[in-house]
C-alpha cells in the first residue's frame, strides 16, 4: 500500500468516502481510536450517526497516514476547543506534527477529511440537502451572501454550497485561504476545502479520481477508497447538519 507524500512541503491529502466505504476499508477499524474518543461514541444512541462519527474519525487517521508514512494506528489526533481551551471536543490536530493542519466532517452515510500543512477545514453535506429555513441562515452566515443565493433560479443547492464553504471557512479558522467547492456526484455529496492547496486524493491503491467541479471552482481531488452506492437522498428537508 502506497504510503503516500509525507516530507515537508508534500500537498495535503484529502479524503471524502460513505460511511460504508470507510467501514469496509481494511486498514481502518474502531479499535484504532483512543479510548476518549470510544466514550464519545458510546454516548451516541443513533447507530447511523455513530457510525458517521467513527467513519470521519477514522477517515482522519487515514489521511494523516497518507501524508506523514505513519500506519493509521501509529496516528493519534487530538481535539481542542478555541472557545473554552479545553481538550476533547473542537478543533481535531496532531499533537506529534504541529504543521500540518486537520479536520473532518459527517453528515448522513458521508464521511471527509484533510489533513496538511497550515490551516485547514472541510465540509461534507448530502447533496440533495436544503438549508433552512432562510431566517435561520441570515443569522449564521453574511447577509449579502444569502441574498444572492436566494436570488438564484434555485435557491435550495446554492444555499447548501454557501453554508459548505462557511463551514470549512469557519473549520479551518481563518478566512483568508484558498477556498474549493465540488460537487462528488458518485456519492451525492457538496464538499468544500478551506486551505489545503495542492491537495491530493488518495485511494487504497495509491491511485486519484478526480471529483468534478462545482459553481466554476477548480477541480479538487478526491479519493476513491472503493467502489460504491452513493448514500440515499435525504427523504425531506433539513437544516445542514454543521458538521
Amino acid at each position: 500500500m502506497s504510503a503516500g507524500p509525507g516530507r515537508a512541503g508534500a500537498a495535503a491529502v484529502v479524503l471524502v468516502a460513505t460511511t460504508a466505504e470507510v467501514l469496509a476499508h481494511p486498514e481502518l477499524d474502531e479499535r484504532l481510536l483512543a479510548p476518549w474518543e470510544r466514550r464519545r461514541l458510546a454516548g451516541i444512541r443513533v447507530p447511523a450517526r455513530r457510525d458517521d462519527v467513527l467513519a470521519a474519525r477514522l477517515l482522519l487517521r487515514l489521511c494523516a497516514s497518507r501524508i506523514t508514512g505513519l500506519p493509521p494506528r501509529a496516528v493519534e489526533p487530538a481535539q481542542r476547543c478555541p472557545g473554552c481551551g479545553r481538550d476533547g471536543h473542537g478543533r481535531p490536530y496532531l499533537p506529534d506534527h504541529p504543521g500540518l493542519g486537520a479536520s473532518f466532517s459527517h453528515a448522513d452515510g458521508l464521511a471527509a477529511a484533510v489533513v496538511g500543512p497550515g490551516p485547514v477545514g472541510i465540509d461534507v453535506e448530502p447533496l440533495t440537502r436544503r438549508p433552512g429555513p432562510v431566517s435561520v441562515l441570515r443569522r449564521l452566515l453574511p447577509h449579502d451572501e444569502v441574498d444572492a443565493a436566494c436570488a438564484e433560479p434555485d435557491p435550495g443547492p446554492a444555499l447548501l454550497r454557501l453554508w459548505v464553504r462557511r463551514e470549512a471557512l469557519f473549520k479551518a479558522g481563518r478566512d483568508d485561504v484558498r477556498l474549493t467547492a465540488w460537487t462528488d456526484r458518485r456519492r451525492a455529496a457538496v464538499v468544500a476545502l478551506a486551505g489545503a492547496d495542492g491537495a491530493e486524493g488518495v485511494d487504497g491503491a495509491g491511485g486519484a479520481d478526480w471529483g468534478a467541479a462545482a459553481d466554476g471552482a477548480a477541480e479538487a481531488p478526491v479519493s476513491s477508497l472503493s467502489p460504491g452506492p452513493a448514500p440515499s437522498p435525504s427523504p425531506s428537508p433539513a437544516p445542514p447538519s454543521g458538521r
